[in-house]
């Protein structure tokens, strides 16, 4: 039988049958021999083929379809495996504050190159801005500006009766859609703001540190009342990238991609390298300085320290 992987908690697989039941699987131990390179064979948003051992209550997982997409950042441990944490995404929303807690455009761009390597449309939408005083409302026009000019739609909201929640609502319906961001910046009060009747657990806000108080463990995804699925990702601290060719790199930054072939050189790396046309259109503005910066850390950053700092918040 048919299903597709709602929850996953390392051992336990919650699926949706075809029929619209909800079954608690085990994972066969000759998928796990396969060499993946992952922590979670399995992951959230995986169409699976189910077996319902003869005379007993238990389900086992015994195929993973093949994925048409995902998105990964590296394991928490040291093994420098990659963690998939979700597949088959429609479109990744990432979520974003400017306060309470302030997010750094490096993290949104580096959950944008990931979604870019996988052809996966993303959109950013910021949220809380009923807290933001009239200069931060300025910058925020100017960041949703950046991303906008390079393709990313930005949403701006307050989920305190926003009416922009019903849009969303009918732009997920009939999709399997991804949210992605800091603990804190409100994925989980979106989730139950799009469908009251979830009622999921929300964290409060650390005064310490201005951080969220990490709440989702594992990733999971909701059915929506209205329509299409959602999935509620743990909160991501940093988001380093494993398994992309820096050589190509540049190929997930729109506004890179379209300048390529045009340097002095044809395997142009654009660090150091004369007469580099991205080098130059970040000098006149063309490029933006921050979306750069995330570049050159990407290309020149020392993977096992962005490694061990990979954590879940």
């Amino acid at each position: 039988m048919r299903g597709l992987v709602l929850k996953s908690t390392g051992k336990i697989y919650t699926v949706e049958l075809e029929n619209g039941t909800i079954a608690h699987c085990f994972l066969r131990g000759k998928i796990r021999m396969e060499g993946l390179k992952t922590t979670n064979p399995v992951s959230v948003g995986d169409h699976v083929m189910v077996d319902n051992e003869e005379a007993s209550d238990r389900f086992s997982i015994t195929e993973i379809e093949k994925r048409t997409n995902y998105i990964f950042r590296k394991s928490t441990n040291l093994s420098k495996q990659m963690q998939i944490l979700a597949s088959n995404i429609d479109r990744l929303y990432i979520i974003a504050t400017l306060k309470s807690p302030e997010i750094q455009l490096s993290f949104i761009d580096r959950f944008l190159v990931a979604a870019e390597s996988f052809r996966i449309p993303a959109s950013i939408i910021f949220n809380k801005i009923d807290l933001l005083n009239e200069s931060d409302l300025v910058r925020l026009q100017e960041i949703s500006a950046l991303y906008e000019k390079i393709g990313y739609p930005c949403l701006s909201i307050s989920l305190e009766e926003d009416p922009a929640i019903e849009a969303l609502q009918k732009e997920i319906d009939g999709k399997q859609v991804m949210i992605g961001g800091h603990s804190g910046v409100g994925k989980t009060t979106l989730v139950n703001t799009l469908d009251d009747s979830l009622d999921l657990r929300i964290g409060e806000i650390s005064q310490a540190h201005l951080q969220g108080q990490h709440t989702t463990t594992f990733a999971e995804m909701h059915r929506l009342r209205s329509g299409g699925y959602i999935i509620d990702t743990p909160g991501i601290r940093a988001f380093g990238i494993t398994d992309l060719d820096r050589d190509v790199i540049s190929h997930y930054f729109p506004e890179m991609r379209d300048l390529i072939g045009q340097c002095k050189y044809h395997n142009c790396k654009h660090l150091n390298e004369p007469k580099c046309v991205v080098k130059e259109a970040v000098e006149n503005g063309a490029i933006a300085a921050s979306r750069y910066m995330t570049y050159y850390q990407l290309m020149t950053e020392d993977q096992s320290e962005i490694h061990r700092k990979n954590k879940y918040d």
